[in-house]
């Protein structure tokens, strides 16, 4: 069985609920995003760039090198190019305030990288895509065109954003109050649908089961990487390479699985990818967060480090 022949059960009635709760996770992002997450980037652009530059570029191109050194298929390989070119997810947030780290840059990090992958994202996976010879073919076969795509991905999270921006600015008191709501309801939604999705395609699931597991893990570990290392090498701070870490680390899979879905679709290695992505993501940035916050308490006292100590605001970048 070749994964890249499979092509995953589902309904158009299903595509439209995870494209409606797609919509609810980026009003989620949006509602709980203020004019001053983006001016905090304004003040301080360095963590931003170094940001943008990590997961535009260096995530998609390591990610390019990873699809040779594995042993993937050509469906397999597009979906670990796909969910490197998706924007980060909002756990992010979560996990970089578990681990101790500056909560305050991630969520303006995470909110200025919605917005440009408004844009970015599908013609960054007709670029990376097209530069293997299989995995263009697949671009090719399924008539990719970026800006059709566009369309989908500003009504999908484009709109949805702006939506969740307007109410925060107009309305402030009821987004905070539905923001938590839609937040964790979007979440458990979607990883709802991913079980679902594995469970409804359980055989195919198990037939890959070693290389999928395989690739996914070792991408994973390494867009955390990614994210540690450019930060230290642009020399920020402790936390903000904290934030850093799961800024990149975490990807917004779901939307990726929405996208194979709605253009691919449902192509077998792709859609496995994507869709073990999106739980796996969790599962290893928890850990990650948990032990990160315990080896900085016992080092220093508290899970925030040093910085705490010495009082740096948490908005302020290295």
């Amino acid at each position: 069985m070749n994964p890249d022949d499979v092509v995953l059960n589902f309904t158009p009635g299903t595509l439209v609920i995870l494209n409606v709760v797609l919509a609810l996770i980026m009003l989620g992002v949006a509602l709980d995003t203020t004019v001053d997450d983006f001016k905090v980037v304004a003040r301080k652009p360095k963590p931003m760039i170094i940001a943008i530059i990590a997961q535009l570029l260096v995530l998609p191109a390591v990610t390019f090198g990873l699809t040779f050194l594995l042993p993937v298929t050509a469906s397999m390989a597009l979906g670990m190019i796909l969910v490197a070119c998706c924007p980060p997810g909002n756990i992010s947030q979560v996990l970089t305030h578990r681990s101790g780290g500056n909560v305050a840059l991630s969520v303006s990090m995470t909110a200025v990288s919605n917005l440009l992958y408004i844009v970015a994202l599908p013609f960054s996976i007709a670029f990376w895509g097209s530069l293997r010879a299989d995995t263009r073919e697949l671009l090719t076969a399924v008539s990719l065109n970026g800006w059709q795509m566009l369309l989908e991905i500003l009504l999908i999270i484009g709109l949805p954003f702006a939506v969740g921006l307007t109410l925060r600015h107009r309305l402030p008191g009821l987004a905070v109050k539905v923001q938590p709501f839609v937040k964790w309801f979007s979440l458990l939604a979607l990883l709802g649908f991913i079980a679902a999705a594995l469970a409804g395609n359980w055989t195919y699931f198990v037939a890959f089961l070693g290389v999928i597991l395989l690739a996914v893990t070792i991408h994973d570990a390494v867009a955390l990487a990614i994210g540690w290392s450019t930060a230290a090498v642009g020399g920020l701070g402790t936390r903000e390479r904290k934030a850093m870490t799961f800024e990149v680390g975490i990807r917004n899979a779901g939307l990726g699985l929405g996208l194979v879905f709605t253009f691919f679709g449902g192509l077998g290695g792709m859609a496995i990818v994507a869709g073990w992505w999106g739980i796996w993501d969790i599962i290893a940035g928890l850990v990650v967060a948990t032990l990160w916050a315990r080896h900085t308490r016992a080092r220093t006292g508290s899970a925030k480090g040093d910085a705490t100590r010495h009082a740096v605001p948490e908005a302020a970048a290295s």
